[in-house]
């Protein structure tokens, strides 16, 4: 049976998730030389989003979707949240 829904969980994460790994990966030098603990994460978050939109549309793939489409948003927002909670706390 195919999920009706299916695309909500990759949409909200390419809406929110792609600007701002699209935003890290343009930080960190680009796609290239590196190979740090956190541009792998960015290569992950991308493979993430795209299986998250390719897993099979059935009802029984909805919780694998959600999951990748979370871990998308997690691993990007992340380090800007805490850049941010870093910031915050060095002023007070």
């Amino acid at each position: 049976m195919e999920h009706t829904t299916w695309w909500q969980a990759p949409l909200t994460a390419t809406l929110i998730g792609l600007p701002l790994l699209v935003g890290e990966i343009l930080m960190s030098g680009g796609i290239g030389g590196s190979t740090s603990v956190a541009e792998k994460l960015l290569y992950l978050a991308v493979v993430l989003l795209a299986v998250a939109w390719l897993l099979p549309r059935r009802r029984a793939w909805r919780v694998p979707r959600f999951v990748a489409a979370g871990s998308v948003l997690a691993i990007t927002a992340l380090p800007i949240v805490t850049a941010v909670l870093m910031g915050l706390a060095m002023t007070s």
